[in-house]
């Protein structure tokens, strides 16, 4: 009995209940987009610079607190945006700055210990400016849709959230565009070769200052957009950053040098870990899965695959 409902019950759930599979399959969607875009924000530090970036919760979390306070203080929603992303310029040039060009050569441990300082100097500085009490994101006043579809399908209903669709656009529209970026600009195109060869990159007049304050910008401008989607969701607060790193496992599981691991990687993860959540979890174990399962499954993968399915494996030079 107990191996029917752990091997058996759960697919036989998923035919006999098909409008409910296919909900559980766009909310999982819906929820890997947001991972793999967190996930991207990691990957494009680590290529361009070797530093595991800790702080990409935080910025995640301080960007939307920005937006969010910015309008507060009377602020067009659309201006606060704007003020925003030059708010994460200046982030990202300061890191550069006073951070980073002072570690140049240094052990790749120091520099992700600096990560772990910038993240917590920013809680900080979060909460001294705008205070640690959740928040509501301006999602009427950004114009973000709050309605819903309602679709008839297997004499059942299937339910589209149009902020979801929304968030979904808006991912695939950022991956396009940092693909054009580095594929098709000068400066996309430094990137790529900081990424492969800092070194060689560096032979050939290539400043890392300058690719470093790029990197760290675009991250900026990830974490804005999904703390936008994300904090619309579930509020803007510091438990966002939690949220955010669960784009770990992603990494785990996709590679830390892949930029297309970070978007499988997410999409799968989500996808994943709500169907194991509504066939397995709820029914079986009491629910609350969704905390531990993607850890659990990036687990497995490095065990046959330390490199996760799409990384590049790491040669030491010596």
């Amino acid at each position: 009995m107990i191996l029917e409902n752990i091997i058996i019950q759960p697919w036989l759930d998923m035919v006999e209940m098909p409008a409910l599979f296919i909900q559980t399959l766009w909310e999982g969607f819906v929820s890997g987009v947001l991972y793999s875009l967190i996930a991207l924000g990691f990957v494009l530090i680590f290529k361009a610079s070797g530093i595991f970036n800790f702080a990409q919760g935080i910025l995640v979390v301080f960007s939307a607190l920005t937006l969010v306070g910015l309008h507060a203080y009377g602020i067009h929603p659309y201006v606060a945006l704007i003020l925003t992303l030059i708010i994460m310029a200046l982030i990202a040039y300061s890191i550069e700055r006073v951070v980073l060009s002072k570690l140049v050569n240094q052990p790749d441990i120091i520099l992700f210990m600096a990560t772990i300082g910038i993240t917590y100097f920013l809680i900080g500085l979060g909460e001294f400016i705008f205070g640690g009490e959740n928040k509501i994101m301006i999602t009427n006043e950004l114009g973000l849709p709050q309605d819903s579809w309602v679709i008839d399908l297997f004499d059942d209903i299937l339910i589209i959230q149009q902020l979801d669709l929304t968030t979904v656009v808006v991912a695939i529209s950022l991956v396009l565009i940092l693909t054009c970026f580095h594929n098709f600009t000068k400066m996309g195109r430094a990137v790529r070769a900081v990424a492969d060869d800092h070194q060689a990159a560096l032979s050939v007049g290539i400043h890392l200052s300058s690719i470093w304050f790029v990197v760290w910008f675009i991250s900026g401008i990830i974490a804005l957009a999904t703390g936008v989607v994300w904090g619309a969701r579930a509020g803007v607060s510091f438990a966002l950053e939690v949220i955010a790193y669960k784009a770990l496992p992603v990494l785990m599981l996709g590679g830390l040098t892949s930029v297309k691991g970070a978007i499988i990687g997410g999409v799968l993860i989500g996808v994943l870990e709500k169907i194991f959540e509504i066939y397995w979890g709820q029914p079986l174990l009491g629910g609350n899965t969704e905390t531990w399962f993607a850890f659990m499954l990036a687990l497995i993968i490095l065990i046959f695959k330390p490199q996760g399915l799409f990384g590049e494996k790491i040669i030491e030079r010596v």
